[in-house]
């Protein structure tokens, strides 16, 4: 364990300090900045010897998180770094955008504010960079066998990675002009700058992954000529089918998905043109959704000039505090404040969209709304609650509902579940042999945490297919889901 009397002598969380509000939403960079190393060894140093560490249940990945925090906390972080690679393929994403489901579950949180452990794996993963030890791991040999992996986001660099260090020749076929998916062109910059996913790119490319960038899977090259080219094809194209929101006057202009929204703004903060760009500036901007990527539309919408910025969530306000029915170790819904929402607007609860009214133009004007309650047929109008929302950009951020069913999957005639979702056995193969799901597109909308798990362990499953057996980790089941995240 880290120090015996750390969780009393430290009995607070210290976190890095955000950088100031009016600073910040004048450019791109990550909202944080640097935390001293000391203070960070003393939030390690907080870890418990709990018999039974929570946190690991907490995590999907399996994170060895007592040990590399105790060898954090002892300032080993050569011994600390090769912990957490042990288990996680990118902890430099996990520590900028997991939502820290490990810390709900650690056992300090039942009576403390728990360990700062997210803050942790980033620094560990941050000084191994700047020490030179995160190197490429090239196999010693090659296996002759070829995999394709349709997808470059966090499950399909994961399955590329582990199966180019098995030995299997690897390549990641990406519709965007650069590999990274929403890791890229979804996350914004003041989340993840994209130099922190470019050095591991370029890891991979060095242990001998190939990207094939620019490559429309479905349309330019066929499901069947994958299949006849590669002796296995892994899918990690994610869940990108948006829910929309059937109301009057959806069809007005100015009304946009956010992943038609966020896209064009990480290329432009990145130095690109972007032709047609729809941008905030100047405008009342109404984000319909309350998660992450309605967080980030409003952060977006910060950095653009947005005039006023509100969210509209049709969920009850969460609590301060765990309510009774989601006691720890379970992951609670509580009211959070991210980044984007400290940065100014207005976060509204309980109220629903019934119409989206438009001008004589047809572009959007406003939103009518309406408080809402929860009855016995769902969500109920409140009587005299009615009243209209002044927007000129409406950005749509209520979730995905699986992956793009025509084109490639089509081509496969691989099986869907009842959600849409690609069906997949213990061993992430499909109803398909040698064509294997990981990530989003079998397992619906989750978390980025949940990507890598299953790449890794679509990797194995993977690598059995090919050489009958296989030394990669051992899978975690598929037909587990986050139960509270």
């Amino acid at each position: 364990m880290a120090d015996p009397q750390g969780f009393l002598k430290t009995r607070e969380r210290e976190l890095p300090t955000r950088r100031p509000v009016p600073v910040r939403i004048q450019d791109w960079k990550e909202v944080y900045e640097a935390q001293e190393v000391s203070q960070l060894q003393r939030q390690a140093g907080r870890c418990m010897d709990c018999g039974i560490p929570f946190c690991h249940s907490g995590c999907p990945l399996g994170n060895l998180i007592p040990e590399w925090n105790d060898l954090a906390w002892r300032g080993d972080w050569r011994g600390a770094i090769e912990r957490l690679h042990a288990t996680n393929n990118f902890p430099e994403f996990t520590g900028r955008l997991c939502p820290a489901p490990c810390e709900t579950a650690c056992v300090l949180g039942i009576n403390q504010p728990a360990v700062t452990i997210k803050q942790v794996e980033v620094t560990t993963i941050e000084r191994a960079f700047e020490a030179g030890t995160v190197t490429p791991q090239p196999p010693e040999r090659l296996s002759g066998k070829t995999v394709a992996v349709v997808g470059s986001g966090p499950a399909g660099l994961a399955v590329a990675q582990q199966l180019t260090r098995a030995g299997h020749t690897v390549a990641v076929y990406e519709r965007a002009d650069k590999p990274g998916g929403l890791l890229r062109y979804g996350i914004p910059e003041f989340k993840m700058e994209k130099s922190v996913l470019d050095r591991r790119i370029s890891q991979m490319e060095a242990e001998g992954t190939r990207f094939r960038c620019g490559v429309d899977v479905g349309g330019t090259v066929t499901g069947q000529q994958l299949r006849d080219r590669y002796d296995a094809v892994v899918l990690a194209i994610g869940a990108t089918v948006p829910r929309d929101l059937p109301v009057p006057g959806r069809e007005a202009s100015g009304v946009v998905q956010a992943m038609d929204f966020l896209p064009p703004a990480n290329r432009v903060a990145l130095g690109e043109q972007v032709k047609d760009q729809i941008t905030a500036t100047g405008k009342d901007v109404i984000v319909i959704g309350g998660g992450d990527t309605g967080a980030d539309c409003i952060g977006t919408s910060h950095r653009q000039g947005a005039r006023s910025v509100t969210s509209l969530e049709i969920m009850p306000q969460p609590g301060p505090e765990r309510a009774a029915e989601q006691p720890w170790p379970t992951y609670p819904m509580i009211f959070r404040v991210a980044s984007a929402h400290e940065e100014g607007g207005e976060r509204l609860y309980g109220v629903s969209t019934q119409e989206i009214v438009a001008d004589e133009s047809g572009a959007v004007s406003g939103l009518r709304v309406s408080d809402v309650r929860m009855g016995e047929r769902g969500f109920e109008p409140v009587e005299g609650t009615e009243r209209v929302l002044p927007a000129q950009l409406v950005l749509l951020a209520m979730g995905f509902l699986g992956p793009q069913r025509d084109g490639l999957v089509e081509q496969l005639g691989v099986d869907l579940d009842e959600r849409g979702n690609v069906v997949r056995g213990k061993d992430f193969q499909t109803s398909v042999p040698g064509v294997f799901v990981a990530g989003d597109a079998g397992r619906g909308q989750s978390l980025i945490v949940w990507a890598i798990a299953e790449g890794r362990s679509a990797a194995r499953g993977v690598d059995t297919f090919l050489m009958g057996a296989s030394q990669l980790p051992r899978p975690i089941n598929p037909a587990d889901r986050p139960l509270t995240v």
